[in-house]
C-alpha cells in the first residue's frame, strides 16, 4: 500500500487548509486511518483518526473544534479539514494506515505511512 499526502502549504492564522491522503495499490476501505503531525525537534503525535466505516471519529485535544477527518472510501482518500489554524499547528502531516482492530493512538500500531505534507502557519 502506497500512501500520498497533499495539501500542504502556508496559511496565515485564522486560516484553512485542507490536506488528502490518497491510497493505491490496495483498497483501504476495511481499515482505520489517522493523521499525525511532527513540528521540528519533537515527536511524531496524533491528530486525527477514523474508523474503516467512517462512523468514529478521535481527535486529539489540541485541535478538537477546529480540524474535521472524513473518508471517501470510493477515491480511496481520507481528508483532514484544518479550519482556525494556529502557529502552532506548523508541523509535518502524515497519514497513516491501521490493518488491525480498533482505531489506536499510537504511531507504532499503524502500518503504512504516506511521506508527509508540510504545513506552516505564519502569525
Amino acid at each position: 500500500v502506497q500512501l500520498q499526502a497533499s495539501g500542504g502549504g502556508l496559511v496565515q492564522a485564522g486560516g484553512s487548509l485542507r490536506l488528502s491522503c490518497a491510497a493505491s495499490g490496495r483498497t483501504f476501505s476495511s481499515y482505520a486511518v489517522g493523521w499525525f503531525r511532527q513540528a521540528p525537534g519533537k515527536e511524531r503525535k496524533f491528530v486525527a483518526a477514523i474508523s474503516w466505516s467512517g462512523g468514529n471519529t478521535y481527535y486529539a485535544d489540541s485541535v478538537k473544534g477546529r480540524f474535521t477527518i472524513s473518508r471517501d472510501d470510493a477515491k480511496n482518500t481520507v481528508y483532514l479539514q484544518m479550519n482556525s489554524l494556529k502557529p502552532e499547528d506548523t508541523a509535518v502531516y502524515y497519514c497513516a494506515l491501521h490493518q488491525g482492530r480498533g482505531i489506536p493512538f499510537s504511531t507504532t500500531e499503524y502500518d503504512y505511512w504516506g511521506q508527509g505534507t508540510l504545513v506552516t502557519v505564519s502569525s
